[in-house]
């Protein structure tokens, strides 16, 4: 059996099948994506010329996938870069092609008599050790091999990946009877490593770990809603952010995947776990029966328990599916206190607590659910997995949730929880109770070593497994000496091995981290303490974003009340900031992830590096509110732009376009792949597909460049078309303006741009240097801050999260 992994073969073309494809060829994998010949010529096709030996009809199914992987939004590929990859081809032509391959995922329709039959003919053309593993979400891997070869079952598994693929983060491995250990343990590091998945293992049950769990909780919901006379809206104020899940919360789960789809996981449920106690919650309710059967199916259908219509103004607005008559009704915000506390707490722990633990009627379905899916999840131990760690990990991988149920029950804590169960005649599984008369009541604990997770067969703690490649910060701040500064909204901590890390962890808003005078303090001090006695400096935390670019609460108070000498020491600190990065006399690596906007692309387009997580959102979005970027972005937009252009060419004006696109459309790269096509990103800098690792690769990077002998780059003379290329970039603004493209406005704020980009009042056989491009860009900064129209677009961000034209 090879070591490694260099081609893979999908069989299937559908949502799935065309999307695990297109991640394997996010990691760099070429890929063979088959699907069978369409039976017979449809009518498009006669008239499209086609005839039955033509590659575009047989291979019809197969091209419709990779047409989804281009079309399909939010894009489940990097980049556009990546699509040749991806080879076509069907399961007639093609199929001796599997002999090419080291993986073969099936990813086929859910019957076992049609598994059976792939895998008969796989057999037929694999090379010995080549592993085979099927998608399935339920049926058994017994069943799937029955008459297949011991050689074909010692390489065969399940890979359950979770749709979108790109974006779910989970990845189920479950192992047959005779699968050998190191297939395992080869899958599980390609899917960590090269795929950037979330392994849990899981055993050979129907729907595994995160369906098993995650399906009783939505249908353990609807028996509360039923029982408790609830409806869909009020459900689901409660069971999104409130309870630490996400903002789709039930329903809307529900919707985005489908009614038709749950009520197929659910079926396999009730066929396939006869003996479990729950067996009786595995109906699909009668009034969800109709929905599917009336094409009520969720966003696919344009109706699900939510759609969306215009009422008699013509305004859109969202109708909720009444369950009890069967009609739509405009959706309703329920007054629940307890959920209208829940927003103003930031710890996930606190939040559910207070709404679990509410006596409104908010708490009292929270806490029904909570409770019942709670046990539940405690007397699948051993079933499903053996590990909470695990069992946890697939809710939080698979459902988004930010919690685990384990991880919940610790926040809410255990004893109270299992007292109050035991009243109400529900029963945890019995290791739990036993865990807390030995005296253990939490979960997990912490331990100077990381944390640790109660193990029930052996009765004890055992650490908690983490490859150790996966730094995380909050253990090495244990060691208290390794937090070497520290302040409200960053620190500087030592990660060993002489290089430093800047930590944001803002206190106001620590989902977005805008950049403030504390972050640009501890940039600082790192860079001061770097170049004393370190080798390199990394800035990077473990948040939900990097950072969603400047604070514009502060600024608009202070245009407002004319504070423009305060403004402009704010700007000129942050371009002093990022231009310090460069200069600073130890490697600088920046390694952003989420939203990283505006001044947090900045930053780290001034560091020496960038090790981006692969799902990083980068762009400077300034335009968004009325501005322009002034902490360097023109700048670095332009050295970009003109990187290795030795000479003039003309005027230089074609390069620069990009760079003024980029900037006047407020261009948002959905991909650190993506942040390199848009030049945000260069050819050296890295993404890392696994997040867990990001830490890690930066700290390696920074080391890597100071064992190079490292020096700061000398600084830039730039060749760039002046008040001629202004005047081009006018004119096309003005006509832009006649047709109604742009604004007024959008024209003072480009003209602006176009005035920094260009170099102002030069020639292009006249350089600017660095510091010219900064004092224009704060000049425009000022004045646009100044103007009405802008302040307008900021108070709009700030009230609604979305920019305003005017």
């Amino acid at each position: 059996m090879r070591k490694d992994i260099r081609r893979v073969a999908v069989l299937g073309a559908g949502v799935m099948g065309s999307g695990i494809a297109a991640h394997l060829a996010n990691a760099g994998v070429p890929v063979l994506l088959l699907d069978i010949v369409p039976p017979k010529l449809s009518e498009e096709d006669q008239k499209a010329g086609l005839k039955p030996d033509d590659p575009r009809f047989r291979n019809k199914l197969a091209l419709k996938g990779l047409e989804g992987i281009k079309k399909t939004k939010p894009a489940p590929i990097y980049s556009k870069r990546f699509l040749p990859l991806i080879e076509v081809g069907n399961f007639e032509d093609d199929w001796d092609k599997l002999a090419e391959c080291d993986w073969i995922v099936e990813v086929v329709v859910e019957r076992m008599d049609i598994k059976q039959k792939v895998f008969a003919r796989v057999e037929e053309v694999r090379r010995p050790g080549t592993i085979v593993s099927s998608n399935t979400s339920g049926l058994s891997i017994k069943g799937m091999t029955e008459g297949r070869s011991d050689d074909f079952k010692q390489h065969f598994l399940v890979t359950h990946f979770f749709n979108p693929v790109r974006y779910m983060r989970l990845l189920e491995l479950v192992a047959g009877e005779e699968t050998l250990p190191e297939v395992m343990e080869l899958m599980a590091h390609f899917g960590a490593f090269r795929l950037g998945k979330g392994i849990v293992y899981a055993k050979d049950t129907p729907n595994f770990v995160g369906n098993r769990i995650g399906v009783y909780g939505i249908m353990a919901t609807i028996r509360a809603m039923m029982e408790m006379d609830y409806q869909v809206d009020e459900v689901d104020a409660v069971s999104g952010p409130a309870m630490g899940r996400p903002k789709s919360a039930a329903f809307g789960t529900v919707d985005l995947v489908g009614l038709d789809v749950l009520a197929h996981t659910v079926n396999t449920l009730w066929e396939g776990c006869p003996d479990d106690e729950e067996h009786e919650l595995f109906k699909v309710p009668e009034f969800i029966q109709k929905m599917i059967g009336n094409g009520q199916l969720g966003r696919k259908a344009k109706a699900g328990f939510f759609k969306r219509e215009k009422d008699a103004k013509g305004k859109k607005i969202t109708m909720v599916f009444d369950w009890k008559t069967g009609e739509y009704r405009p959706k309703q915000r329920p007054d629940f206190p307890s959920i209208k506390k829940a927003k103003g707490i930031a710890d996930v722990r606190e939040r559910i607590k207070a709404v679990v633990f509410a006596d409104d009627r908010g708490g009292q379905l929270a806490w029904r659910v909570t409770r019942d899916t709670l046990a539940y999840a405690s007397r699948r131990f051993g079933e499903i997995a053996d590990s909470i760690v695990d069992m946890d990990n697939a809710l939080k991988w698979g459902f988004n949730w930010e919690l685990g149920p384990f991880e919940t029950w610790d926040a809410l804590g255990v004893k109270e929880v299992v007292g109050r169960m035991k009243a109400e005649g529900v029963e945890p599984a019995a290791w739990v109770e036993e865990m807390l008369a030995a005296g253990n009541e939490t979960f997990y604990r912490e331990s100077a070593e990381g944390r640790e997770c109660y193990d029930p067969p052996s009765k004890s703690y055992k650490k908690e497994p983490r490859p150790d490649t996966f730094l995380l910060l909050s253990d090495i701040k244990k060691d208290t000496k390794a937090v070497v500064f520290e302040n409200k909204n960053a620190s500087v901590v030592d990660l060993g091995d002489g290089v430093l890390c800047v930590e944001f962890h803002s206190t106001l808003q620590p989902k977005l981290h805008p950049i403030d005078e504390h972050i640009i303090e501890a940039i600082h001090k790192g860079v001061e303490i770097a170049e004393q006695d370190h080798r390199g400096l990394v800035i990077h935390h473990q948040g939900e974003n990097f950072s969603a670019g400047a604070n514009l609460l502060m600024i608009l108070e202070a245009a407002t009340t004319h504070q423009w000498a305060m403004i402009e020491e704010m700007v000129r600190a942050f371009q002093d900031t990022t231009i310090g990065l460069r200069h600073a006399h130890v490697p600088v690596i920046a390694a952003p992830f989420g939203f990283t906007f505006g001044g947090g692309c900045e930053i780290s387009m001034g560091a020496d590096r960038v090790c981006a997580a692969a799902e990083t959102y980068m762009g400077l979005v300034e335009v968004g509110v009325g501005l322009i970027p002034a902490g360097g972005g023109c700048l670095y937009m332009v050295e970009r732009a003109l990187a290795g252009l030795d000479k003039p060419v003309l005027s230089n004006l074609p390069f620069l376009q990009k760079a003024f696109e980029n900037i006047a459309m407020a261009k948002v790269a959905t991909s650190g792949e993506e942040a390199r096509d848009l030049g945000y990103l260069r050819a050296w800098d890295h993404v890392e597909i696994n997040r867990d690792r990001q830490l890690w690769t930066a700290k390696r990077m920074a080391l890597a460049l100071a064992d190079q002998g490292y020096r700061p780059p000398m600084p830039m003379k730039l060749n760039l078309p002046g008040k001629e290329g202004v005047a081009t970039i006018k004119t096309m603004l003005l006509n832009m303006k006649i047709t109604h493209w742009i604004s007024s406005h959008d024209e003072k704020i480009a003209t602006h741009l176009a005035n920094i980009l260009c170099g102002g009042d030069t020639t292009i056989n006249d350089p600017v240097d660095e510091q010219t491009i900064l004092d224009l860009e704060r000049e425009a900064f000022l004045s646009l801050c100044g103007e009405p129209k802008t302040q307008d677009r900021i108070k709009y961000m700030l009230a609604n999260n979305r920019p305003l034209r005017n």
